[in-house]
């Protein structure tokens, strides 16, 4: 029995769905909205399925992206995308590590609904500037200009610098090391003067409010790291949104914590606390371009 076009393009259609979103749970929720239209579609008309599901999952996603635009202006502190496991290949694929990133997904909140979806389907998925036109409702002239001033968005502000695996890993492990012992001066010696902290707790787990700058203030916010009340800080290495990153747990408390390495240092910090984003680190999702 032939596979259904739906079920072989499941991690490439929650991949976009993620991307366009920061948030597994509503790329989800997309997924299930688009298989019930896909349900009411007779695959015999499709002449490309896979292009056609891209269009579906693109729609719903943006709807649901403009509903959460607006939402996510009453936050409660600092906005970060859901984390999630994911398995050592996805590195791999250099391309589709660093577009699931939390580094490139905090940039991509920076842009329009549009402007993020047209980005993500051009650059990412290669997508011709019909097909993302007639996903995104614009014409493709539209699609071209918007794409060209997406690009110029985030090249501005992704990071720089690619590292390898074996420099990322050192760097992760000698961090979470020093975060463990709680000692600052080791802290401080492995993040750049100009690093910035950007924390997570949606109101519901202790976390800065605004962005910590500053190589002493972060590492003295980390080596803090609600140490009075802990009766043990454990630390481990995981694979994050297609890098190795770190998990650790206060009194039972889950973190996550991602971090851009530059010329072997760490200079962006983000530490995710809400409990309700940290409820997929046990199985790796599945992604696909």
């Amino acid at each position: 029995m032939t596979e259904s076009p739906f079920v072989e393009h499941r991690s490439l259609l929650f991949t976009v769905a993620y991307e366009l979103l920061g948030s597994a749970a509503d790329a989800e929720d997309v997924i299930q909205e688009s298989w019930l239209r896909w349900a009411g579609v007779d695959p015999s008309q499709v002449r490309d399925p896979r292009a056609y599901l891209v269009r579906i999952v693109t729609r719903q996603a943006l709807n649901r992206l403009r509903a959460l635009s607006r939402s996510r202006e009453d936050y409660v502190g600092e906005w970060l995308p859901e984390p999630l496991l994911t398995s050592p290949d996805v590195a791999e694929d250099a391309e589709l590590a660093e577009s699931v990133s939390i580094a490139m997904l905090t940039v991509l909140e920076t842009l329009g609904p549009t402007e993020r979806a047209v980005f993500v389907l051009r650059e990412v998925f290669d997508l011709p500037y019909g097909e993302i036109a007639e996903a995104t409702g614009k014409s493709a002239a539209a699609v071209r200009q918007i794409a060209r001033r997406a690009r110029e968005h985030v090249a501005a502000r992704r990071p720089r610098v690619r590292v390898s695996p074996t420099e990322q890993q050192a760097v992760v492990e000698r961090f979470l090391a020093s975060l463990r012992t709680g000692r600052l001066q080791e802290l401080m010696e492995i993040m750049a003067p100009d690093v910035v902290l950007i924390a997570d707790g949606g109101g519901l787990a202790a976390a800065a409010s605004a962005p910590v700058h500053g190589v002493v203030p972060v590492a003295r916010v980390l080596a803090r790291a609600d140490r009075p009340t802990a009766v043990a800080f454990e630390t481990t290495t995981v694979w994050l949104n297609g890098a190795l990153a770190g998990r650790f747990e206060i009194d039972g408390e889950p973190t996550a914590v991602s971090l851009v390495v530059e010329n072997g240092l760490v200079t962006r910090v983000y530490l995710m606390r809400n409990p309700h984003k940290l409820t997929r680190l046990d199985e790796p999702a599945g992604l696909a371009r």
